[in-house]
């Protein structure tokens, strides 16, 4: 497991697991919990990292993808 915002941009990953429960709870009603395919599509490593999740695209704060631990499963 390695933290989400390690990951460069256009790597597929698979969600393990969340770290905090007010941001777990906010990432499910995003589509983002355990076990969800994700595409980094955009990682500058500072500042909003951006994901894809079943064709929609969502920005996350440096903190929180911090927080959301993944396994790489594709480029």
């Amino acid at each position: 497991m390695v933290p989400l915002n390690f990951i460069e941009p256009g790597r597929r990953v698979r969600l393990i697991r969340v770290w905090g429960r007010g941001i777990s709870e906010r990432l499910a009603e995003m589509g983002l919990h355990p076990g969800s395919d994700l595409r980094v599509v955009r990682n500058s490593f500072s500042g909003p990292l951006v994901v894809e999740v079943k064709g929609v695209q969502v920005a996350l704060g440096g903190g929180v993808s911090s927080r959301i631990y993944v396994e790489v499963i594709g480029e």
